[in-house]
């Protein structure tokens, strides 16, 4: 009866020492898996960095976002400028940061169409979700976009391409007023066309 008691133990004390075991190997999986990703804090981190003081609302856009669209597993910093008349064009440059494929230099450009008046120089972070390689984010990316400041704003949009989404936030100083449908097309190296 002891024996057998004993015997019990021992099996119910080795059946849980493998659950944890099993959980900690799962769950160590699962977080290299996400490795690639960025959290929250990363982002605002690097945000502040490149925007300095101009960034008082950025965390909660950046809050925004995370709820819309969860953790990135990229981002790019850079500048742009642009103007419209009705018509629009959108020249940029950057780095693309990704935590498994390194740095990464990416230029964007691209036309726009709408009720869109004024001109603007911006400083850029876009987030990148679902990027499967550097590759993949070149291309072209279309979505709206809308604007309403004078001297500075911050705002953000969405553009779609496939499975991958790329949502810039901008802080902008100029003017600028309006909404307009267009695209941006990522490039490994700079170009003044457009399309």
């Amino acid at each position: 009866m002891i024996a057998s008691r004993l015997c019990l133990r021992a099996f119910a004390t080795f059946f849980l020492a493998a659950l944890v075991i099993a959980g900690t190997v799962s769950g160590t999986r699962a977080q290299s898996a996400n490795s690639s990703q960025y959290d929250m804090q990363e982002i605002i981190d690097a945000g502040h960095g490149f925007f300095g003081s101009t960034s008082g609302g950025l965390a909660k856009l950046v809050e925004k976002v995370f709820q819309s669209y969860g953790l990135p597993n990229g981002y790019v910093l850079g500048q742009e400028a642009s103007g419209a008349l009705i018509g629009g064009l959108t020249y940029g440059e950057g780095q693309l940061y990704t935590k498994n494929a390194g740095q990464h230099d990416v230029f964007w450009q691209g036309p726009s169409l709408g009720w869109d008046y004024g001109g603007e120089g911006n400083r850029t972070m876009m987030l990148v979700y679902n990027l499967p390689s550097v590759e993949g984010v070149y291309g072209r990316f279309g979505g709206v976009s809308g604007s309403a400041y004078a001297v500075a704003g911050l705002g953000m949009t969405v553009l779609k391409r496939g499975g991958i989404l790329v949502v810039p936030i901008r802080t902008g100083v100029g003017a600028r007023l309006g909404i307009n449908i267009g695209y941006l097309k990522m490039t490994p190296t700079p170009t003044w066309n457009p399309f």
